[in-house]
This record gives C-alpha cells, sequence and structure tokens, in this order.
C-alpha cells in the first residue's frame, strides 16, 4: 500500500515537473520570438500590427537622416546623386532627369550660390522608408516590371534590378533623404529648399507617375499645411494623409490631366481646380484667394510646398498657360505667406516637363534671396 502510493506520488512529481519544464522552455522560447519581432530591422508582420505606432517613433528617432548643418552651409539641399541617368533610357520619358543639377548650376553662376554651401543629403535606408511604406510596397520594388510602370519607361522592365536599383531607385531615396532633412533645416532656420523631391503621386502602398516613394507623407511629422501648386493632383499624400487632422491639404492643380484620382480628391481640405488654358493673371488671383482661406482655416507648423513648374505655358504635360514671371510670382506669394506668419516653409521643385524649367527655378530662388525671404549665402562669421 505505502509503496503504492510512493510509486504514485514519484510519478505525479514526475509529471509536473516536466509540466512546469515544458512550460518554462515554451516561455523561453516565446519571449525570444517577441524580442527578435521588435529588434528586427524589418520588423514582423506581428509586432507591426500590435505596436505601430511606437515602432514609427523608434524608426524616426533612429534615422540618420536627421543630422546638425553648420552656419557655414545655406538651407538649400542638393546632391549630384539626385540626377538620374540610365544609358539614355531616361530620356523616353518628358521628365527632365538632370533638372536638379542644372538649378543648382544656374545659382552658383549667377552668383547666388556657392558649392561648399549646398548640404548635401543622405540616402533613405529601408527602416526610414517603413515609417511610411509597407515592407510589401518596398519588395515590389525588387521587380524592374514594377519601377518600369511606376516610372513610365517600359523598357526598364528588361534590365537586371540591382541596376534598376542603382540608376533608379537610389537617386530617388537619396532626394528622399533630402526632402526630410529639408524639413528639420526649414523648422531651425525658418525656410528650406530641396532642389529635388516633391514625389506627391507615390501613396504608402503604391508609386506611379514617375515617383517611387512618399517623400511628402514621410516629412509629414508635424502639424502640416501641404500647399500643393503642381499642374497635377497630388493624389498620393491625399491619400495617406487626407484624414490626418493635423494635415491641411491645398491643392491647385488640373483636372483634365492625369491622376483624375477621385477618391483622393475626397480629402483635400481646399481644392483649387485650374482647367486647361488658364492664364497667369487667373491662376494668381485663384492662389491669392486660396491662400487667404488657407489663413483663416488652420495655423501650422510647417508648409510643405510643392512647386511643381509643369504649369509653365507650354508644358506638354501640365496644359496650362502661366507665364515664368508667373511662376516667379507664384513662389514669392507661398514664401510670403509662410515668412510673415513666422511659419518655416520646406520647398521641394516637383513636376516641370520641359528644359526651360530649371532656368525658371533658378531665377525663382533667386527673386526669394532678392526680396529677403531667404539667404543663399552664408553670414560671414559662419564656420
Amino acid at each position: 500500500m505505502k509503496s503504492s502510493q510512493v510509486v504514485s506520488t514519484w510519478t505525479d512529481l514526475t509529471r509536473d515537473s516536466a509540466v512546469y519544464l515544458l512550460f518554462t522552455f515554451g516561455a523561453i522560447k516565446a519571449s525570444q520570438f517577441l524580442y527578435r519581432c521588435f529588434q528586427s530591422p524589418e520588423m514582423s508582420s506581428f509586432s507591426m500590427e500590435t505596436h505601430p505606432e511606437a515602432l514609427r517613433r523608434e524608426r524616426i528617432l533612429s534615422s540618420k537622416l536627421y543630422f546638425d548643418v553648420p552656419l557655414s552651409k545655406v538651407s538649400i539641399i542638393y546632391s549630384s546623386e539626385y540626377d538620374i541617368s540610365f544609358m539614355g533610357i531616361e530620356k523616353l520619358h518628358p521628365f527632365d532627369s538632370t533638372k536638379w543639377r542644372r538649378v543648382c548650376m544656374f545659382l552658383i553662376s549667377d552668383g547666388f550660390l556657392e558649392k561648399k554651401s549646398i548640404v548635401e543629403p543622405r540616402e533613405a535606408s529601408n527602416s526610414d522608408l517603413l515609417v511610411v511604406h509597407s515592407l510589401n510596397y518596398l519588395n515590389s520594388l525588387k521587380s524592374s516590371a514594377t519601377v518600369a510602370r511606376i516610372i513610365e519607361v517600359p523598357p526598364v522592365s528588361i534590365f537586371p534590378n540591382f541596376l534598376v536599383q542603382q540608376k533608379v531607385l537610389n537617386p530617388f531615396r537619396k532626394q528622399v533623404g533630402g526632402t526630410i532633412l529639408a524639413a528639420k533645416l526649414a523648422i531651425e532656420r525658418g525656410w528650406a529648399i530641396n532642389i529635388g523631391g516633391g514625389f506627391h503621386h507615390c501613396t504608402a502602398e503604391r508609386g506611379g507617375g514617375f515617383c517611387a516613394f512618399a517623400d511628402i507623407s514621410l516629412c509629414v511629422q508635424f502639424a502640416v499645411m501641404i500647399i500643393d501648386l503642381d499642374a497635377h493632383q497630388g493624389n498620393g499624400h491625399e491619400t495617406d494623409l487626407g484624414d490626418d487632422s493635423r494635415v491641411y491639404i491645398l491643392d491647385m492643380y488640373n483636372p483634365d490631366i492625369y491622376p483624375f484620382d477621385y477618391r483622393a480628391s475626397t480629402f483635400i481640405d481646399q481644392k483649387v481646380e485650374v482647367v486647361s488654358g488658364t492664364t497667369t493673371d487667373e491662376y494668381l488671383r485663384k492662389l491669392d484667394e486660396a491662400l487667404e482661406v488657407a489663413s483663416r482655416s488652420f495655423e501650422p507648423e510647417l508648409v510643405v510646398y510643392n512647386a511643381g513648374t509643369d504649369i509653365l505655358d507650354g508644358d506638354p504635360l501640365g496644359l496650362l498657360k502661366i507665364s515664368p514671371d508667373g511662376i516667379t510670382s507664384r513662389d514669392e506669394k507661398v514664401f510670403r505667406f509662410a515668412r510673415e506668419r513666422e511659419i518655416p516653409i520646406v520647398m521641394l521643385t516637383s513636376g516641370g516637363y520641359m528644359k526651360s524649367s530649371a532656368r525658371v527655378i533658378a531665377n525663382s530662388i533667386e527673386n526669394l534671396s532678392r526680396k529677403g525671404l531667404i539667404k543663399t549665402q552664408p553670414d560671414s562669421d559662419s564656420t
């Protein structure tokens, strides 16, 4: 009797110990799994779904795109790596993929800017891009055919993806870095211009219209007013940010042209349609009225100004009739709107499909400098 009780007790203890050990082992493995989830740079879908806001903040705080810029540099951001050169194939798209370099060349040759004063940004990493984009979207760019669709150059689809990454996507990543750094500089100094960026057709999940990354959505981390004066509707940032109460969107665009995105247009706070053939005087009158409404409707901490030059008379995609002087007046009006209210402003150069765009952009920046709205020369005592 006692013997059988001892055996039974020992069996119970052995079974309990086994269950305890199995439970402990399982708990350790589960803890290791969770640790890996939260430490992985790509982040698992489990952690992304459980703590997306915490992960977004962590990515922003750990980003290397924000860095201190010495006062010997002005708030103009550009890199030679912005320019796209892909064995001439880039010329199959009407966009001038060397526009950014030529804008800087004009500013330097005209004596408004020194090469050594330009800020060189860093390239956005996957971790940076994941603040807005999904891992699935970034992985989709490993298909050359997907990139070819986004940039609207079909022959790109036949090239090995490593070449497409190097020749097409890396320049876009660099410009994204420029836009995000421009937001930091604008907050610190009152204004900044990224001679590039403005990829306003790209959403978190889909690129298009020569826009592979959503740089506007990425730089919006404050209460922001987006003033989008590119000829095309900014359907990318509207889709991503339209229901964000921190963001006010003023979009002045031609409804007769791409992208015809009605759903995205419902997210616009102030929609100003300028139909094909709109002339300079009418355009500037509508802009004045729109800025007046915006000033009464929202008090932003930052203005992101998407300053496309595809509104120029003769642009094959914009179909508007705005003169070069009209571009200069437009940009001055937007900068005055922000500067007089002491709101930091970021300018992005966005679309523009004529060779003359670079000269027009440079002339406008020079006018902003002459009017004292920006400073293109560092202080003489800065180091």
